[in-house]
C-alpha cells in the first residue's frame, strides 16, 4: 500500500509534467535565454493560446538580435497574425543592413503583406537583374523592317515596390521605345550602322517611371534585317489601284452598254412613229383629193418625186457597194 501511496502522486506528476512540456516550448525558451532574447514563459504560453506557433517567431528574433536589428516580440506576432512571412521579413532586413539599403521593420512588412518577395527586392536591389525582351519588329522610312532583342538591366527600387509595375511594364515599354527610334529613322543601315542609338533613345525616355525599378542599361542583343515592308505596301496599293481602275472600267462599260440600249429603244420607238405616221399620208391625200385642196397634177408631181427620191437612194447604196468592193 505504502508504493502505490508513492507511485500513483508521482504518475500525477509525471503527467503534468510532460503536458505543461508539451504546451511550454521549454528548450526554445533555454535557447533563447543563451542567445541573449529576453523572452518570458508567459509570453510563450500566450503565443500558444494565440495558435502562434512560437518557433515562428523566436528563431527569427534571435536571428535579429544576432545581426544587431532591434525588433520586438509584439512586432513579429503582429505581423505573424496579419499573414506575413516573419523570417522572411528578418531575413530581408539583414540583407538590407549589411548592404547599406535603407529599409525600415514597417515598410518590410508591408512590401511582405502586399504580396511581393521582400527578400528577392533586396537580392535585386544588391545584385541588378537582366531582363531580356522578346524580338521586337519595327520598320524604318525607307520600309525596311528590322527585329531586335534587348537586354534591359534593372535594380528594384523599394521606395516604389509598393504601387510600382512590374517586369511586364518594363518591357512593354522598351518594346514601345524600340519601335520609335527605328521609326524615326531615316534608313535602316544608319540603324545598323550604330545600334547603340537605340539605347541612348530609350534610356532618355524615363521608362522606369512608376516602376518598382530603376533601368541601369539597355543593351541590343541581337538585331536582324526583316522584310521590305515598304515595298510590300506599294505592291499592295498598286493592287488595289488597279482593282479600282478595272471597277470603274466595267462600271463605265456597264453604263455605255445601258445608254446603248436605252438609244435602241428611242429608235426603235422613233421608228414606229415614222411607220405609224407613213401609214397616215394615204388617208390625208385621200381627204385633201376629197376636200379639193390636193389637185390630181398635184398628186402625180407628188409621185413623181417620191419615185425619183427612191431611184437616187437606190443609186446612192450601189455607189457605195462599188466603192467598198
Amino acid at each position: 500500500m505504502n508504493v502505490l501511496g508513492y507511485l500513483i502522486p508521482g504518475i500525477v506528476v509525471l503527467v503534468i509534467l510532460v503536458v505543461f512540456l508539451s504546451f511550454v516550448p521549454l528548450g526554445l525558451w533555454i535557447s533563447a535565454l543563451a542567445a541573449g532574447v529576453r523572452v518570458s514563459i508567459l509570453t510563450l504560453i500566450g503565443m500558444r493560446l494565440r495558435r502562434v506557433p512560437p518557433a515562428s517567431i523566436v528563431l527569427p528574433l534571435i536571428k535579429a538580435t544576432k545581426a544587431g536589428l532591434d525588433l520586438s516580440v509584439g512586432a513579429l506576432e503582429a505581423h505573424y497574425l496579419a499573414g506575413g512571412n516573419v523570417d522572411r521579413v528578418v531575413i530581408s532586413l539583414i540583407a538590407a543592413e549589411r548592404a547599406g539599403i535603407p529599409l525600415s521593420f514597417q515598410k518590410a512588412c508591408a512590401i511582405d503583406l502586399a504580396g511581393r518577395n521582400v527578400l528577392e527586392a533586396v537580392q535585386v536591389s544588391v545584385l541588378p537583374k537582366v531582363v531580356e525582351t522578346p524580338v521586337v519588329a519595327a520598320v524604318a522610312k525607307d520600309g525596311i523592317e528590322l527585329k531586335v532583342k534587348a537586354r534591359v538591366t534593372v535594380r528594384t527600387n523599394i521606395d516604389r515596390l509598393i504601387g510600382g509595375a512590374t517586369e511586364a511594364t518594363i518591357i512593354a515599354r522598351v518594346g514601345e521605345g524600340i519601335v520609335t527610334t527605328i521609326g524615326s529613322s531615316n534608313s535602316h543601315k544608319e540603324v545598323l550602322e550604330n545600334p547603340d542609338t537605340i539605347s541612348k533613345t530609350v534610356l532618355e525616355k524615363g521608362l522606369d517611371a512608376g516602376t518598382a525599378f530603376e533601368i541601369l542599361s539597355i543593351d541590343i542583343a541581337d538585331i536582324d534585317v526583316g522584310e521590305n515592308i515598304g515595298a510590300r505596301l506599294q505592291m499592295d496599293q498598286a493592287e488595289a489601284d488597279k482593282r479600282v481602275a478595272q471597277a470603274k472600267a466595267e462600271e463605265r462599260r456597264a453604263l455605255a452598254i445601258a445608254r446603248e440600249q436605252e438609244m435602241k429603244a428611242y429608235t426603235q420607238e422613233m421608228r414606229a412613229k415614222v411607220v405609224e405616221a407613213e401609214a397616215e399620208i394615204p388617208k390625208a391625200l385621200a381627204y385633201a383629193l376629197r376636200e379639193g385642196k390636193l389637185g390630181v397634177l398635184d398628186y402625180y408631181s407628188l409621185q413623181n418625186l417620191q419615185a425619183d427620191t427612191r431611184m437616187r437612194e437606190r443609186l446612192g447604196k450601189e455607189e457605195e457597194k462599188g466603192e467598198g468592193q
